[in-house]
């Protein structure tokens, strides 16, 4: 396999104090910090500002700005200013007339100035003159001056605890607490002419969140997002997302289990969110009477919440609620709020967020999916014979249903096959067709496979065969009756190719869906279709005291089946009693869990490609191959070898065994665990093979800067030496002169090439000083 790369060896920094670790080192290859850090940073002193809760943090430049709140006995109103550069705090510049003592209020930044918008105010010590308030502030942060923008027009109710964050040249205003009661109204204004500025309400559609107060909002991938708070009585922990666009509600599914990924933070008021690339990170606030202070993290991409786990040394804040957060360039910074016992706190922490590139597998496949590239089998569908192709690696690792019939094709295929020759070589005719090894089989010699299903048609398959490949289904359109119907169709199929995790997704997504204007349809469906779980689901939802008597009055009612109705009629006159079944649910394996079975040996008799690493084979499969790395899918695409053998190296190196196998699991499942070793011959790995970023680049980096040892160096002396990372060899080589009684016990020392040795060696003499060689001398 030829390449026009040369070797890329990252480049290595280390500190010669550092021992027997590699705690030190630091590898320069790109701009992606790979540790989770919290670090407690010089607190406010009470001469420049009070300790605080319920203030607002905004970040502009290299300075973080705080502005008001209460210190336990009185509203405040001054304005403190936090260099992150220098660490040190000072009271900021201001002239004019800054805003009235005040807390819950909001702050943002638009341009080169801050905005200040409603909050409470008044005596808090006497009690008196307390009122919220609907006023909006400038500050420059250029010139420190404070000014009021006095708006024309309709206002906003005065509230306090609301959200507010800017998108589009606007502030917007959503939700918060007016003195009587909690709101979710949503009110905008243009910040980019202070004449002609004038606030509009905002007509919401979609899921809108209830009425709320003492939430975060924040602003990533062009939408809103609001995360828990207080709605009345109830505390949820809801995540909604807003669409600017389109000014969509849309509460956002967490099915964690069937994503595989940690639930949601627990329900929550008075906590912090803010928005980092792609994730969006909730830290502290009230939960259940109690004061957490994880960090929790949501992906926007793949709509999944982790629990941040911070380095070892990491300084972390103790729980808090009411306190701030704003992002400056890869950290965040977090100020005050209300500690144990009801204290202030004057503390600011920083957190430095950690920038691995997402894992673009679900991506990855789906685009395969999408292209229908180098597909191998065509299905065809139900009565009117529709055709679908798809990719046999794929199918026959994810379902194994759909892995029998495809045997099952693939067998009358060979015996048609070997029929026909027979029948050509009686005949005296040669060169007739021959039954290919799957290893040697190329895109242009073999046809598609054909694979008959009566029992599916096309458009519920199509959407069966996008969980395949991804995991995931699209979301039915609230009110869309034709969607939630097409995804019964969808759970049918999966009861009858008995993929659990499907069965699981529409089941969520089908009662998510339910609403008065189709539950019917949907009951009346689920009814035919013999789905009791989905039908039990209607019935009850019909019968609930809040939804009967609108759902009777309805025409949809009176064109109900007769049986249905009785049915209906009798649920609700006497409930049958409610079961709860002990049994966990199954949730099926994943598409990481079936990548990972069929790299293992799962998928062997489906390979059609052979990877030669120094000359030794390894069976693989194109479509995967293609699919996770763009220079397979060129190779594929124009310049496939006839033999179907690829030689494999990166760039003129060939790297072991151990460290071709850790990059399958890289390409096949997205595995990112390796020893070090590995980390070097694959560093280079994402740029040869064309992965989608460099997200295993970052890992190798953490890996070699981690976890370098005394047990693992010769082998990393080795991978250096093979790399040509020389400057990570001379590292060993120090680590090994420093700690060379341990080395000289580890049996891989004798394993070493005679260069390596020498090079040992070589390191000790320089190591030796003189001193050392004359007292050495003279004990001869």
């Amino acid at each position: 396999m030829s390449c026009k790369s040369t070797k890329v060896a990252p480049s290595v920094d280390f500190d010669h104090s550092c021992s027997d670790s590699v705690e030190y080192l630091t590898l320069n290859f790109g701009p992606f910090e790979t540790v989770h850090r919290w670090r407690r940073l010089p607190p406010c002193d009470e001469f420049v500002g009070a300790r605080r809760s319920k203030h607002t943090v905004v970040a502009y430049r290299d300075a973080i700005y705080v502005f008001g709140g209460d210190n336990g006995k009185n509203m405040l109103n001054d304005l403190l200013r936090f260099d992150v550069k220098d660490c040190s705090w000072c009271r900021a510049f201001t002239t004019g007339t800054p805003p009235a003592p005040r807390y819950h209020h909001s702050a943002v930044v638009y341009g080169s100035s801050m905005f200040v918008f409603g909050g409470y105010t008044g005596d808090i010590y006497s009690n008196s003159n307390l009122k919220n308030k609907n006023d909006l502030f400038e500050y420059k942060f250029a010139t420190g001056q404070w000014t009021e923008w006095k708006v024309e027009g309709s206002l906003p109710v005065a509230r306090s605890a609301h959200g507010a964050t800017v998108y589009s040249d606007k502030l917007w205003i959503f939700a918060g607490y007016d003195g009587n009661a909690r709101l979710n109204d949503m009110w905008t204004v243009s910040l980019q002419d202070r004449e002609h500025a004038c606030w509009e309400e905002i007509d919401q559609s979609g899921e809108i969140p209830p009425s709320c107060c003492n939430f975060p909002v924040a602003v990533c991938r062009d939408k809103m997002f609001v995360f828990s708070g207080q709605s009345g009585a109830k505390i949820t922990n809801n995540l909604f997302q807003f669409e600017f666009k389109g000014n969509m509600w849309t509460r956002i599914p967490t099915e964690h289990l069937l994503r595989g990924s940690p639930p949601p933070p627990q329900r929550r008021y008075g906590h912090t969110m803010v928005a980092f690339d792609r994730h969006l990170y909730v830290f502290g606030g009230a939960a259940d009477n109690t004061l957490p202070n994880e960090l929790h993290c949501y992906d926007v991409d793949s709509q999944t919440w982790e629990v941040i786990q911070p380095s070892l040394d990491s300084e972390m804040p103790s729980g808090r609620l009411f306190h701030a957060a704003a992002v400056i360039q890869d950290a965040m910074y977090i100020f005050g709020g209300t500690v144990d016992n009801n204290v202030r706190s004057g503390e600011m922490y920083r957190f430095q967020f950690s920038c691995y590139p997402k894992c673009t597998l679900h991506e990855d496949y789906g685009k395969l999916w999408e292209n229908r590239q180098f597909c191998d089998v065509e299905f065809i569908l139900g009565e009117r014979e529709e055709r679908v192709m798809g990719h046999i690696a794929i199918v026959t690792a994810r379902c194994q249903w759909l892995r029998k019939k495809i045997l099952q094709a693939r067998d009358r295929q060979r015996q048609k096959s070997k029929q026909e020759s027979n029948e050509e070589s009686d005949e005296g005719a040669t060169g007739g067709p021959r039954d290919i090894p799957a290893g040697n089989r190329t895109s242009g010699t073999q046809p598609l496979l054909e694979v008959c299903i009566r029992e599916a048609e096309a458009q519920p398959f199509e959407v069966l065969m996008q969980f395949l490949y991804t995991d995931k289904i699209q979301y039915p359109r609230r009110g869309h009756v034709q969607d939630v119907l097409l995804i019964m169709d969808v759970y049918k199929l999966a009861l009858s190719f008995k993929l659990s995790r499907l069965e699981q997704l529409c089941v969520q997504y089908i009662e998510a869906s339910v609403d008065l204007q189709n539950v019917l349809s949907v009951c009346e469906n689920a009814n035919k279709l013999q789905l009791d779980q989905l039908k039990e689901h209607c019935l009850n939802f019909v019968v609930k005291e809040s939804h009967f008597n609108q759902v009777i009055m309805t025409k949809e009612f009176e064109q109900l089946s007769t049986p249905l109705i009785v049915e209906i009629v009798r649920r609700k006159q006497q409930p049958p009693p409610r079961l709860y079944s002990d049994q966990p649910v199954d949730i099926g394996t994943s598409l990481v869990q079936d990548m990972k079975a069929y790299l293992e040996g799962g998928g062997l008799e489906f390979c059609d490609i052979i990877l030669l690493l120094d000359g030794h084979p390894r069976p693989a499969h194109k479509a995967i191959l293609a699919a996770r790395s763009s220079y397979f899918e060129a190779m594929f695409r124009s310049f496939m070898p006839e033999d179907g053998q690829v030689n494999i190296s990166i760039g003129e190196m060939v790297p072991s065994k151990q460290a071709f196998e850790s990059m399958l699991r890289y390409i096949y499942y997205g595995d990112v665990n390796m020893p070090p070793e590995d980390s070097l011959y694959l560093f280079a790995a994402p740029y040869y093979y064309g992965f989608s970023n460099n997200r295993l680049q970052a890992y190798c980096k953490q890996n070699l800067e981690m976890n370098v040892t005394v047990e693992n160096v010769l082998q990393i002396l080795e991978a250096a030496d093979k790399t040509q990372a020389l400057d990570m060899k001379k590292h060993c080589l120090h680590i090994i002169v420093h700690q060379f009684i341990k080395v000289s016990k580890l049996p891989n020392l004798r394993s070493l090439s005679q260069l390596l040795l020498l090079d040992i060696i070589e390191s000790l003499a320089t190591h030796i000083s003189d001193k050392q060689c004359a007292e050495m001398g003279s004990d001869i």
